[in-house]
């Protein structure tokens, strides 16, 4: 059946997301979504739900590229359709071949991707630790306390275990040397903070609605976000659902706001509590992010020096080649904290511009 042009939004998000997979190294994404972009998809219901779709079309906004390309994915990784497998990497297919396995694929499986639309891409991106580890350390020197973790849009919770990666920056390395996941990344800008050791006494997190990992189809959905052309994001992922078995990450099904709620009602006396998040503040409602924010300030007013409190984030910043890395401490010094930028990192963890004020 030949593809159908898409309305004008929806292929703009498409073609959006092309150019943001370049830059990310995926090529391979980036020609299905170009792919998808120019051709729109045969007529059916993938055709009418992505022609119909009501919610939020910038790419970064409800994701529905990575909505189709993950279903695209994981009909691969679950060996569903040969024909589209046959065009997958690590095989290199000419325009025309990939086209005819997609729209195929697509006329094939309907239901299948009506459905996977539903959901958000969860990434779980474990390579992003390797930007939030250097923020661990600093908070860590300039408190000296042990860490009581919050971490909101958790996904399937894989970053709560960052303090039992390795990861080597080049000129300099941290974690355990057996740890099955290592994260390589270029250390850019300012001298790095002392690799001190740190002690993550509590940890815990939220999602409106997170992947459970303890079934193989819950897993293989986390690993259909993945791009197929990159092997090492792969691994890491693999590896990080390795240690999640020996060390279950804790994540309710609960919205930032009452989540938090529970969390900040009492201070963590002898504690670092760090609230954190990665790549997600964009998926949350404008009224929801005021209402978070001022639940956190709110308690931040209440923080000691015995109980400080740190929100740490890791999100965008309006600059296509990264995010901002950015931190609030309140440690009863003044009621409104004190706010340092500390760098910017790849989306994908590839390297880190370190660079605290002051």
């Amino acid at each position: 059946m030949p593809p159908m042009p898409l309305p004008e939004g929806v292929a703009h998000s498409f073609a959006k997301q092309e150019k943001s997979c370049e830059r990310l190294g995926s090529p391979f994404t980036a020609a299905l979504c170009g792919l998808i972009a120019a051709r729109g998809v045969p007529r059916g219901p993938v055709h009418d739900r992505l022609a119909g779709w009501s919610g939020n079309l910038d790419h970064i906004g409800d994701a529905l590229p990575l909505r189709l390309t993950g279903a695209l994915h994981s009909l691969v990784l679950e060996g569903r359709d040969p024909e589209l497998a046959a065009v997958y990497p690590p095989a290199e297919s000419a325009k025309d071949a990939l086209a005819e396995a997609v729209f195929g694929a697509v006329t094939r499986h309907g239901e299948f991707f009506a459905r996977f639309l539903d959901s958000p891409p969860q990434t779980n991106e474990t390579a992003r630790s390797a930007a939030l580890l250097p923020a661990f350390l600093w908070l860590t020197t300039r408190c000296g306390l042990p860490l009581a973790v919050s971490e909101i849009g958790s996904s399937a919770g894989l970053n709560q275990n960052w303090h039992r990666y390795r990861y080597d920056y080049g000129s300099w390395t941290w974690g355990d040397e057996h740890s099955p996941v290592m994260l390589p990344c270029e250390w850019r800008g300012k001298k790095p903070p002392a690799p001190v050791s740190v002690t993550v006494a509590e940890s815990a997190g939220c999602d409106i609605a997170p992947i459970p990992i303890d079934r193989e189809e819950h897993r293989l959905r986390l690993r259909s976000y993945v791009w197929a052309d990159q092997p090492a994001r792969l691994d890491r992922l693999n590896g990080a659902l390795r240690i999640a078995k020996d060390f279950p990450p804790k994540v309710e099904t609960a919205d930032a706001g009452h989540f938090l709620a529970g969390r900040l009602d009492t201070p963590r006396t002898g504690h670092l509590h760090v609230i954190f998040h990665t790549i997600m503040w964009q998926y949350m409602p404008a009224p929801e992010q005021a209402a978070v924010a001022a639940l956190i300030e709110d308690a931040g007013t209440r923080a000691t020096a015995s109980a400080p409190l740190a929100w740490l984030r890791f999100e965008p910043d309006g600059k296509p080649d990264g995010a901002a890395l950015s931190v609030t401490l309140w440690n009863g010094e003044t009621a409104d904290g004190e706010t340092l930028p500390l760098g910017r990192g790849d989306y994908h963890g590839r390297w880190i511009d370190w660079a605290p004020a002051g």
